[in-house]
């Protein structure tokens, strides 16, 4: 059986310690992290593989619009 060739919108973070760590908005739970960005995106490709082996609903790839960050005052705890 041949394999069908997806494209996924991957979103790629660093935490505190320098870690990156990546997901697939279009697939709930498909998250990694690597120590270089090289190492990441091997590995998210090797989870998303996973994920769609084992998702029993069909996954649909959306199209990738843009991202925007957005500033909001955090409230004050009493």
């Amino acid at each position: 059986m041949e394999k069908q060739i997806m494209d996924f919108t991957v979103i790629i973070e660093q935490d505190e310690d320098g870690i990156y760590v990546a997901s697939v908005p279009e697939i709930q739970g498909c998250h990694t992290q690597g120590k270089t960005l090289e190492e990441v995106l091997e590995r998210i490709k090797e989870a998303i593989e996973v994920c769609l082996e084992s998702d029993a609903e069909e996954v649909i790839p959306m199209r990738f619009i843009g991202i925007q960050k957005v500033q909001v005052k955090r409230p004050q705890l009493a």
